[in-house]
């Protein structure tokens, strides 16, 4: 591959950063009701059913963190590699970083989410679905890049063809195929038993597809610009076509509801565990319209805080979730004198039912937690910015 020039790379490393904070503070906001809220205790806030019009938007939003961040990382991938770096070296970077992430997911990230020790339990989330596409993208960086975003758009497209069969179909591999296409608990030995909460064959797809569309990036930046836009635009349209179908694409079909707005709602309640086509087709779409606007030499100066956190992202999100659990813990106990649900394993049942102010509380933790972290994360991006130290690309 080609080195990129680069006066270019540094602009686009900027967009990228800008919108890879952007998604990474809304994912602050999702956790933030997570420890806030009784919703996912009582009902499901995208369920239009059970939910409230504030509910379903506070959580929705959130639905395009996940793949904006596993995109982003694939094209940072393939920024990296090229720059010139042997990809063999490239290879064995991946399959460090990504198991040290699946490692900090079931250990140290494990004790931020619980706030105990029990590790009967071990969540497979969104940290540990990145380390494993880390892996699997080791194996396909020797391919050429057009290649991979082949692979990567095959399983993006054609992994929903999966949906019907279920675990048990596989009899001793069950808890295998749930790790690829499936969710819910895998035994493992003794008590011990995995939550997989993100499966990992299309977010194995996600990264591919971002690591191969890093060939964009050779592009003339008004040229770039223009065709990501429509790209953006192609695939915010496909969706509307491919949901509106009510056919393949989604496992749960939309319906029309008694209330207008409710079905918009509803067309918008994508599956996301595992992520669907048209889950992916409604946020990657205005992601890459949104990523192309941000394509300019010169960002305005309010996008600088989105930076910083764009810059080490896994810095804040390792420390958001002790701090807004902590919030949580506090606030909890000061007003019902105890909270044991915020250290049940998993956190969820038992939550008191008079937690009136949800989504004030929600919103409130979500912001005194991001200004709290912003000069820790300056800070860091700082350090990050003079010194190369091996051990600073881990974190």
């Amino acid at each position: 591959m080609a080195e990129i020039p680069t006066p270019s790379a540094r602009v686009r490393l900027q967009s990228i950063d800008v919108l890879r904070g952007l998604v990474i503070v809304i994912m602050a906001l999702d956790h933030s009701r997570d420890f806030f809220s009784n919703s996912h205790a009582y009902f499901n806030p995208i369920d239009v059913t059970q939910t409230s019009v504030g509910f379903f938007l506070t959580r929705w939003v959130t639905d395009f963190c996940a793949p904006v961040f596993s995109f982003l990382a694939g094209l940072g991938i393939y920024l990296s590699a090229s720059r010139g770096k042997p990809k063999a070296a490239v290879a064995r970077m991946l399959i460090t970083r990504g198991l040290w992430l699946v490692a900090l997911e079931l250990t140290v990230l494990r004790v931020a989410w619980y706030f105990n020790f029990d590790y009967t339990l071990l969540k497979a989330g969104v940290i540990w679905s990145l380390g494993w596409s880390m892996v699997a993208l080791a194996l396909l960086v020797r391919l050429p890049a057009r290649l991979v975003l082949i692979l990567g758009l095959a399983m993006i497209l054609g992994h929903n063809l999966l949906d019907g069969l279920a675990p048990a179909d596989f009899g001793r591999f069950a808890g295998l195929w749930t790790v690829l296409h499936g969710t819910g608990y895998v035994p493992l030995f003794g008590d011990v038993r995995l939550l997989v909460v993100y499966p990992l064959i299309p977010w194995i797809g996600i990264m591919a597809a971002g690591y191969g569309c890093g060939l964009a990036l050779k592009w003339d930046q008004a040229d770039r610009r223009r065709r990501v836009f429509l790209i953006g635009l192609a695939m915010t349209i496909a969706f509307v076509v491919i949901r509106g179908l009510n056919g393949y694409g989604d496992p749960h079909p939309w319906a029309t509801q008694p209330d207008p707005l409710f079905t918009v709602l509803n067309f918008l309640a994508c599956e996301k565990y595992p992520v669907s086509l048209s889950y992916v087709l409604m946020t990657m779409g205005p992601a890459l319209m949104l990523l192309a606007a941000l394509d300019r030499p010169n960002l305005p100066a309010f996008t600088r805080p989105l930076d910083i956190f764009g810059r080490v992202p896994f810095l804040f999100y390792v420390l958001h979730l002790p701090l807004l659990h902590a919030i949580a813990v506090a606030w909890s106990t000061w007003r019902y004198g105890a909270a044991p649900w915020l250290f049940a394993n998993p956190p969820g049942g038992n939550w008191p039912h008079d937690f009136h102010w949800d989504l004030p509380l929600t919103y409130g933790a979500w912001v005194a937690c991001v200004l709290l972290l912003y000069p820790v994360c300056r800070w860091f991006a700082d350090i990050k910015s003079r010194r190369r130290d091996w051990w600073l690309s881990y974190l």
